[in-house]
C-alpha cells in the first residue's frame, strides 16, 4: 500500500518510507491512500475472539500488501501480550481499559507494535535509527518501554519541565541503555515543534536516519485502530448504536478511531473530548481552526495547543464540515468538572478513573443527554489512576493504589539531559550522542 502526505505536495511512498521517515519531505503526515474494509460478515464473528485475533486479521488487512503474514503474526503477538476488558461502570455505560501493558498506558499497544514493526522494516539498514519523540505523558513511557535494547536503534524523549506528573517522568528517565531523556525547557508544543524540527533538519539527517514515534508516525496510529473492534467484539447487544468518547489531546487516538469506521467499524458517533484545550471544540462550534498556546491541566497527557494529526482527520473527513459534524461532536471540560466525575463515579460505583478518562466519560454523558441513552456507550480509559497518584490523592480521600511495577519506577534513579528549547542545542546532543 502507498502512503501520501496530508500536505498533498510530496509523492506517495512505501510503508517502510512511511514509518522509517516519520514526516513526510513536505512537512506533512502520511496517510495510507487508501483504508482498508473489513467484511460485513466478519463482525459477525468475532464474539469471544481474543484481542490478538482480532488485532491480527486487521493488521493483515492494513499492512498484509507489505508484511508477510508469519512476521505481522509475530508482532501482534509480542505486542498484544495484555488485555484489554471493556467493563460496565454504570447501567450500559461501558470503560474500554486500555491501561494493562507495561508501563500501565494505552500508549503502550501503539509503541510495541510500532517498535517490533520498525525493527523489522529496518533490519538491513546498517546505520543506526534514530527515533525522536516528544511526550505530553505516557507517550515517552510507552515508546521507551517498546524500544528498550531493540538493535540499531537510538531513542530520544523530549518532555517538558515541569509539566507531567512524577510518575511518568520516572517512567521516562529511568530506562538507560539505547534511551535517552531531554528535559526541554519548555511544553508539549515546544517538544513537538523540536521533534518535528529534528526530522526536518536536513543537515542532520544528511548524517544521520531519524524518524518520530509520536502519532506523527503512521506505525502509531494503525495499532491504535485495533482496540476499537476489539471494544465492538465485547458489546452483547450490537444491534444498537455505538459511540466512543475519545480523551483527546494530539488527536492520534481520535485518528485511530476515524481509521477503523473508515474500515468498517460500525461507529455512529464519535465524542472527541477535551480538557480546557479547546481548539477542536472550538473548530467544530465556529469553522476555524485556531491552535493556541497550551494551558497545564490534571489531565496532563491532553495539553495540547496545536495537534498535529488536525491534517489527518483533516484528510479523514473530506474537509467537508457537514461530515465532521455527521462523524464527530466534541466537548471541553475544566478540571474542576474533571474532578467531580472522578469523585462521583467513585461515590456511586466504586470505579476510579484517570482524569484522562474521567473527561471522557464527561462527553459521553453529555452526549448521552443530548441523543438518548438507548446506545453502547463507550468511554476510552487510557491510563492507570495511580499514574496520578498526587491528583487522585486529592480528590479521593485515602486513595492508596500503586501497582508494584510502579512502585518499582518510583524507587529508581533518573538520568536524563537538560536542554533549553533551542533546536540547535538539541541537535548538537544528538550528534553527541551518535558520535
Amino acid at each position: 500500500m502507498q502512503y501520501y502526505s496530508t500536505n498533498g505536495i510530496s509523492e506517495p511512498v512505501s510503508l517502510k518510507e512511511a514509518v522509517i521517515g516519520g514526516l513526510a519531505a513536505d512537512g506533512g503526515l502520511y496517510m495510507p491512500v487508501s483504508l482498508p474494509r473489513m467484511q460485513d460478515s466478519w463482525f459477525y464473528s468475532q464474539a469471544n475472539r481474543s484481542l490478538k485475533e482480532i488485532s491480527y486479521d486487521v493488521a493483515l488487512a492494513f499492512l498484509g500488501e507489505d508484511i508477510p503474514a508469519n512476521v505481522l503474526k509475530d508482532i501482534v503477538d509480542k505486542a498484544m501480550d495484555f488485555p484489554v476488558p471493556l467493563r460496565e461502570t454504570e447501567r450500559d455505560l461501558f470503560s474500554l481499559e486500555l491501561y494493562h501493558g507495561p508501563t500501565m498506558a494505552f500508549k503502550d499497544i501503539g509503541a510495541r507494535f510500532m517498535s517490533r514493526l520498525m525493527s523489522y522494516l529496518h533490519r538491513n539498514e546498517e546505520r543506526l535509527l534514530n527515533v525522536i519523540v516528544a511526550t505530553s505523558g505516557d507517550t515517552g513511557s510507552a515508546v521507551a518501554a517498546g524500544f528498550l535494547n531493540i538493535p540499531g536503534i537510538n531513542v530520544f524523549v523530549l518532555f517538558p519541565k515541569d509539566k507531567i506528573s512524577k510518575l511518568q517522568q520516572k517512567q521516562i528517565t529511568t530506562w538507560g541503555g539505547n534511551i535517552y531523556a531531554v528535559e526541554v525547557d519548555g511544553n508539549f508544543d515546544d517538544c513537538q515543534k523540536l521533534a518535528k524540527g529534528m526530522l526536518g533538519d536536513r543537515d542532520l539527517n544528511s548524517s544521520l536516519m531519524t524518524t518520530s514515534a509520536n502519532s506523527i508516525n503512521i506505525a502509531r496510529l494503525i495499532p491504535q485502530s485495533f482496540y476499537y473492534f476489539h471494544a465492538y467484539s465485547q458489546l452483547t447487544d450490537k444491534n444498537r448504536p455505538f459511540a466512543v468518547s475519545v480523551p483527546s489531546g494530539n488527536f492520534g487516538n481520535l485518528t485511530a478511531g476515524l481509521m477503523a469506521r473508515g474500515a468498517g467499524l460500525p461507529v455512529t458517533r464519535f465524542i472527541a473530548s477535551t480538557n480546557i484545550n479547546d481548539v477542536f471544540p472550538r473548530f467544530m462550534d465556529t469553522g476555524e481552526y485556531s491552535p493556541a498556546p497550551s494551558k497545564q491541566t490534571i489531565s496532563n497527557a491532553m495539553d495540547v495547543g496545536d495537534p498535529s494529526n488536525f491534517a489527518r482527520i483533516t484528510g479523514l473527513m473530506g474537509n467537508s464540515p457537514e461530515k465532521f459534524h455527521r462523524n464527530i461532536i466534541s466537548f471541553s471540560f475544566t478540571d474542576s468538572q474533571t474532578a467531580g466525575a472522578i469523585l462521583d463515579m467513585y461515590d456511586k460505583t466504586g470505579y476510579v478513573m484517570d482524569p484522562h478518562g474521567a473527561v471522557a466519560c464527561l462527553g459521553l454523558k453529555r452526549f448521552i443527554g443530548t441523543e438518548g441513552d438507548n446506545i453502547n456507550a463507550v468511554f476510552l480509559e487510557t491510563a492507570h489512576p495511580a499514574k496520578f497518584s498526587e491528583t487522585m490523592k486529592k480528590i479521593i480521600t485515602g486513595y492508596d493504589d500503586m501497582p508494584p511495577r510502579l512502585q518499582k519506577v518510583l524507587a529508581a534513579g533518573e538520568n536524563y539531559h537538560t536542554a533549553s528549547n533551542d533546536p540547535e542545542e538539541l541537535k548538537e546532543y544528538i550528534l553527541q550522542v551518535n558520535s
